[in-house]
């Protein structure tokens, strides 16, 4: 069984729609497909669909933008109620934060010499819920300025670089706490891949799972094989559920193919099983797997 739990669609940063995301596992034999856009669940109905279509089978979730220690950090949030209303206060805060700070962006790529405009992004963006960094990228490449996303950010868009522009993300602590009272399960996305193992401590790896956080992405692209290691070693310590994935972005990530990591059955069917506790204890009408 082949089991990939972090992909993205056209709904926030990737270059699929649902639809496509979903037939396209089914053609590269991924048997259990993770949805996880980043701060929305707009994919969702369109997937379920086209998952049920073809056959695969489908976890709804999403991929929250959040801040531990002042720096940025991902969580992996699977089978929420979408509408509870504290988990869609936060979605908002942070949908409304990439929106506002796309003006700030282009007007400082403007000041380094860049002819952009908002339509160039609007276009790239093509009525996303998650507008932000990504489109801007994707508009950089479009107009002939960069090669890629990849050069894009390095050049411009991370922080420290000339159109860098902070926004709105959720405490990561806070968070893993709401999505447990929303009836979904945590899993801490990539946690070593931006700025390596300072930016997450052990010690503070254990203060989530103390909080409720369910597991850690350890086999993922960012990740070389001595990291995986060490953060296998730390979720064994600490009981926590052990999941890969690709991280696909359909074209707007290399290296990231549907499959390219994968989440043993074993490590998917406990974290089936807490997410099926979490959703007896809060009560609220979570989203059935699919398939």
């Amino acid at each position: 069984m082949r089991i990939d739990l972090h992909t993205h669609t056209r709904a926030s940063d990737g270059t699929h729609t649902p639809a496509e995301l979903v037939r396209e596992a089914a053609a590269q034999g991924i048997d259990v497909l993770g949805l996880t856009d980043h701060d929305t669940a707009e994919g969702w109905a369109e997937a379920a669909a086209t998952a049920a279509e073809v056959g695969v089978t489908l976890v709804r979730g999403i991929e929250i933008s959040t801040i531990h220690q002042g720096r940025g950090a991902h969580l992996l949030a699977y089978l929420p109620d979408p509408a509870y209303p504290p988990l869609v206060h936060h979605l908002r805060k942070i949908l409304d934060g990439r929106s506002s700070r796309v003006p700030a962006m282009l007007e400082r790529l403007r000041s380094a010499g860049v002819d952009i405009d908002i339509a160039d992004v609007r276009r790239a963006a093509d009525g996303t819920a998650a507008t932000g960094r990504p489109h801007v990228a994707d508009a950089l490449v479009t107009l002939g300025v960069v090669g890629d996303r990849s050069e894009a950010f390095r050049r411009f868009l991370n922080p420290g670089r000339p159109a860098y522009v902070n926004r709105y993300a959720a405490p990561l602590g806070e968070m893993v706490r709401v999505v447990d009272e929303a009836g979904g399960v945590t899993v801490l996305a990539h946690p070593w891949g931006r700025h390596g193992p300072g930016s997450m401590p052990e010690r503070d790896i254990r203060a989530l799972a103390a909080g409720g956080l369910a597991g850690l992405e350890v086999d993922h692209q960012d990740h070389p094989p001595q990291a995986r290691a060490e953060l296998r070693r730390i979720a064994e310590a600490l009981d926590l559920v052990v999941t890969g994935s690709s991280d696909h972005h359909g074209l707007g990530k290399r290296d990231h193919d549907l499959g390219v990591n994968t989440t043993a059955p074993e490590q998917y069917a406990r974290l089936l099983a807490l997410a099926t506790a979490a959703a007896a204890r809060s009560g609220r009408p979570v989203p059935a797997v699919v398939g």
